[in-house]
């Protein structure tokens, strides 16, 4: 498969998810609800113990994996869309640039929307502390809609419905489920000294929000003048290791 600049956007567009601010301020009560720990514990200078860091490990991965097979499916439903609506390619790109383009304007500050500031979620009454309770309360927050997460989540399942194949679709989507899943399940190994870089670096969470914001302008812009295939063209023409991704 070629290059294609929208997978590297689902990736940075994943990382930046789990850092914005509707995420990152979760992630110690998440560790404390799957641990089994105080949050006081988690930021403690004690050591956690073997037994306890070994289970927040495996308990994260579990999660992560939940909320990566929602995207996904959610990136196949999307792609099975596109792709029964295809003879109105052009006419839904423009609709989804709209779209894609005023997310954009609302985290960049521009424009706030009140629903996105809204939240809902499913809850789980699983054991977070057991592999499949981890795993259900992660297929409960792949279904949360969050102010950040949703947004950004929808503009990539937009960009999934305009892949020629299935594959190419869901692909999109995991792409961005696995890139902000994955820094949770680091997170998890390396717990206090997280919590503590966390805490240390609130206030630039800020940033984190207008930068998801310009790159969904910059991807509206991309798509409505059907300039995401040229550009992926030109770094594979002008980088040697964009050539290399096939």
């Amino acid at each position: 498969m070629d290059f294609d600049v929208s997978y590297g956007g689902a990736a940075l567009a994943g990382f930046l998810a789990f850092f914005s601010p509707c995420v990152l301020p979760m992630v110690p009560f998440y560790f404390s609800y799957m641990g089994g720990m105080s949050v006081a514990e988690l930021r403690g200078n004690g050591q956690i113990a073997t037994g306890a860091q070994r289970r927040l490990f495996v308990s994260a991965l579990f999660f992560a994996l939940g909320v990566t097979t929602i995207f996904g499916l959610f990136g196949l439903g999307a792609t099975a869309a596109g792709q029964a609506f295809r003879m109105w390619k052009e006419e839904l790109s423009y609709i989804a640039a709209a779209v894609i383009f005023v997310f954009g304007l609302h985290f960049v500050g521009i424009l706030r929307i009140p629903f996105l500031m809204r939240e809902a979620r499913m809850e789980s009454k699983s054991d977070p502390k057991t592999i499949i309770g981890a795993y259900v309360m992660g297929l409960a927050f792949g279904f949360g809609w969050t102010a950040c997460v949703g947004p950004v989540l929808t503009s990539i399942l937009l960009l999934a419905s305009m892949k020629e194949t299935l594959m190419q679709g869901t692909g999109l989507v995991l792409v961005f489920g696995l890139a902000m899943t994955s820094p949770f399940v680091i997170a998890a190994i390396f717990a206090q000294p997280f919590l503590a870089w966390v805490n240390r670096n609130r206030r630039y969470m800020f940033y984190v929000e207008r930068v998801m914001g310009v790159m969904l302008i910059v991807f509206a812009i991309l798509i409505a003048t059907n300039s995401v295939s040229i550009l992926s063209q030109w770094l594979v023409e002008n980088f040697d290791w964009s050539g290399t991704l096939k």
